[in-house]
């Protein structure tokens, strides 16, 4: 077996600062609990602020510190969307938690050992593995044993060095004889009576007589101990995917402006692909809910909440053009009062292969080309402003198509039955119709445009359709050049209204 743990030291600290404007993480900050600092930024510890300070104490070193509130909830959303992009290389994830705050995991681990030939090795999995998970923000220390609990134990090690990697029990051995006695559990909770007695490391640990140790500090730090090195087994549960997707993020500040909403989205957007790669799938709606601020309501009719839900014509997973979706949907929304929480709830995916590298483009990658430009328009205008020409089965040309949604499955607009194709005739018609049949002149029964002589290339074709709607149409269709080349589409009317009207028209222009 081989386990890849995910440690993530700052993960509380990390969750906090996604609730910040972009420019605020860059200054102080800091997370307090019961009034004292528990985590502060490497900005906060330049200026001498550490944890176990009272906040008054963090306040005078840095009075522009941004202090927030440690909340286990928080933080448990954040590593269980590291979980859910874990799932897409294995089956085999589960959460290893923190010795004092076990509802609140700060590790990932992954059981790869059967992934590893189709990812080709573990370099290039733990390369592919730190690439989905950069879009979710978090700084993350790596490391690979044969055990679960070794492999947890080697990430959370001080100065961790990048892909720390033991490759059979003798290594794994060697290299968690200098690991802190306090990464234990039980080690942390009899940290300073190890201490007194001269305990340090986990090899000064094992070189004590088991016995005594486990009459004076129990049985769980030596259990801990033999489940790193192999020596009892470790069961744990697996993680399992929700149903459906939901996620929420309480903003720090009140979000006034479409921009400091999509700053959270973003967030929320990639915890989102991270859930769909997982069950590879893709998505195909979503929606956003806004919580607004109550004092902020400018009556009773304000809605305490404003809903955008983003229906894609076409499955997807890339975190970019959904968050483009949502920011032309957002540019039309006018914000009912201001912005503190965000959710995101996703239940309609669609199961799809994962697509293939092109090395030249495709009538399939041209077509998903076309169906994004389409969807940021339908975003950014509205379903019904994008329109399609749709073939109609009437042989008369100007009611042979009509105007229809671009896309069938957006919001507000029915699917219809897909239209026949078109008969090998119509490849002789003009794309440019006039709306308008115009009337020509003519000379000697020849027609003119311009002035000038038309020549007849190609025809008749003859159309005699519409008895049936009073609109009787009796024509016989010629391609024609006229003087400058270009080639137009006129008819002549097989029965003239009197003598004296005329007999040819030009009903439309090729290209």
């Amino acid at each position: 077996m081989l386990w890849i743990a995910l440690h993530l030291p700052l993960l509380s600290l990390e969750s906090f600062a996604a609730t910040l404007p972009g420019a605020a993480t860059r200054l102080p900050i800091a997370l307090m609990d019961a009034h004292r600092i528990v985590s502060a930024n490497a900005a906060a510890q330049a200026l001498g602020v550490k944890p176990g300070l009272k906040c008054a104490t963090a306040l005078a070193l840095a009075p522009q510190i941004t202090l927030g509130q440690a909340d286990a909830a928080r933080d448990r959303q954040a590593i269980t969307s590291l979980a859910h992009a874990a799932l897409a290389f294995t089956p085999a994830v589960t959460l290893e938690p923190w010795a004092d705050a076990p509802s609140a995991p700060h590790t990932v681990l992954l059981e790869v050992q059967a992934s590893l030939r189709y990812f080709g090795g573990h370099i290039p999995l733990l390369r592919r593995l730190r690439a989905a998970l950069a879009p979710l923000g978090h700084s993350v220390q790596c490391a690979s044993a044969p055990t679960a609990q070794g492999a947890a134990l080697l990430a959370r090690m001080p100065q961790v060095c990048e892909g720390r990697h033991a490759g059979d029990l003798a290594v794994l051995s060697r290299q968690l004889e200098l690991a802190p006695v306090w990464l234990l559990g039980a080690g942390r909770a009899h940290w300073e009576a190890l201490q007194g007695m001269g305990l340090h490391s986990l090899r000064e640990l094992r070189r004590l007589p088991r016995a005594g140790l486990v009459r004076r500090f129990g049985a769980a730090l030596l259990d801990e101990l033999d489940r790193a090195l192999g020596a009892r087994p470790d069961p744990r549960p697996w993680v399992t995917l929700p149903q459906a997707f939901s996620s929420r993020l309480e903003l720090f500040a009140r979000a006034d402006t479409t921009e400091q909403v999509l700053h959270g989205a973003a967030l929320l957007l990639a915890r989102l692909v991270a859930w769909a790669s997982a069950q590879h799938a893709q998505v195909r709606r979503f929606t956003l809910q806004m919580q607004h601020e109550a004092r902020h309501r400018h009556d009773a009719q304000t809605p305490a909440d404003s809903t955008l839900e983003i229906a894609l014509a076409e499955p997807s997973c890339d975190a970019a053009h959904l968050l483009v979706l949502l920011r032309e949907r957002l540019a039309r929304l006018q914000l009912a009062a201001p912005t503190l929480e965000l959710q995101l709830h996703c239940s309609d995916i669609a199961q799809r292969a994962a697509p293939n590298s092109e090395l030249f483009p495709t009538t399939r990658s041209e077509r998903e080309g076309l169906t994004r430009l389409i969807e940021r328009l339908q975003a950014r205008l509205g379903g019904e402003q994008v329109q399609r020409l749709s073939c109609v089965e009437d042989h008369r040309p100007e009611r042979a198509s009509e105007l229809r949604p671009a896309d069938a499955a957006a919001p507000g607009v029915q699917t219809r039955r897909p239209q026949p194709p078109l008969p090998a005739l119509t490849a002789q018609r003009p794309v440019w119709l006039l709306p308008q049949a115009q009337p020509l002149p003519e000379r000697q029964s020849r027609p003119l445009l311009d002035g000038r002589l038309l020549q007849l290339l190609c025809g008749p074709e003859r159309i005699e359709a519409g008895w049936w709607d009073s609109a009787l149409a009796e024509r016989d269709y010629f391609i024609a050049q006229a003087g400058d080349g270009a080639l137009v589409w006129i008819y002549r009317a097989r029965l003239p209204l009197s003598a004296s009207a005329p007999g040819w028209f030009l009903q439309g222009r090729f290209g």
